[in-house]
């Protein structure tokens, strides 16, 4: 069966399906011996596809996991500003894996990590509708904050669907707010706050979907257990 090569890579657990396409415009990628073309399709059992020259291997054994990102890691394959990668802290997982999604630097919390680039995709993808909830200690103008949060549709030009916001406590001059979005936006939550009049003191993501962050210490991982497999992926084909 023929399907799109970019589709094929990701699911090798050879890059994301958005690096695969620019492995594809590099002229990267070749099948059969031809360069190929960003959209061509091939057969992985009877086409020979070679990346840099080297054979596409099989498909990797997927594998799952969740880290609890620290402040200060970015959420990227790589960095050109040498700055330290959330990679870098499941680099001995024993297989190549992605982030699903991003949390910014100066966010912490749950991150998702897999090489099965057909579940990422569909997680990622704005159709999924995928529940994000997030712990957020803010100071400012805190009276009606809630009601301020949840009214916000509109960043800077850019329309969101509605968030939940939910008061946890409130000390003084600060307020532990949760908030569940089902976008992500670039640096969503902290563009929301700005705009009503709040400084993000501290984010925290605590769950994604149907995965909670638990007792994971900051900087650790841990492999998905087979129940936590199974609800991912049965909530996903709902």
């Amino acid at each position: 069966m023929t399907e799109r090569l970019q589709k094929i890579i990701a699911r090798a657990g050879v890059c994301s399906r958005r690096a695969s396409e620019e492995l594809l415009r590099a002229g990267r990628v070749c099948v059969n011996g031809r360069i190929a073309q960003l959209g061509e399709r091939a057969d992985e059992e009877l086409d020979t596809i070679e990346i840099d020259g080297k054979p596409l291997g099989g498909r990797p054994a997927p594998v799952y996991l969740m880290l609890n990102k620290p402040r200060g890691y970015v959420t990227t394959v790589s960095d050109e500003r040498g700055r330290k990668t959330a990679m870098q802290l499941v680099e001995n997982c024993g297989s190549r894996v992605f982030p699903v999604g991003r949390l910014d630097m100066a966010s912490e919390g749950l991150l998702l990590f897999t090489n099965d680039g057909a579940l990422m995709q569909r997680l990622i993808h704005p159709s999924g509708e995928v529940n994000k909830t997030y712990y957020v200690t803010v100071r400012g103008m805190l009276s009606g904050a809630v009601e301020r949060l949840e009214a916000v549709r509109d960043l800077e030009g850019e329309p969101i669907r509605p968030a939940q916001v939910r008061l946890l406590k409130e000390n003084g001059s600060e307020a532990l707010l949760e908030i569940v979005i089902h976008e992500e936006k670039n640096r969503q939550i902290r563009r929301m706050c700005r705009q009503c009049g709040l400084q993000v003191v501290r984010l925290q993501r605590v769950a994604e979907h149907t995965l909670c962050l638990g007792d994971l210490k900051p900087g650790q991982w841990r492999y998905l257990n087979d129940s936590e497999i199974a609800a991912l992926k049965e909530s996903d084909d709902t």
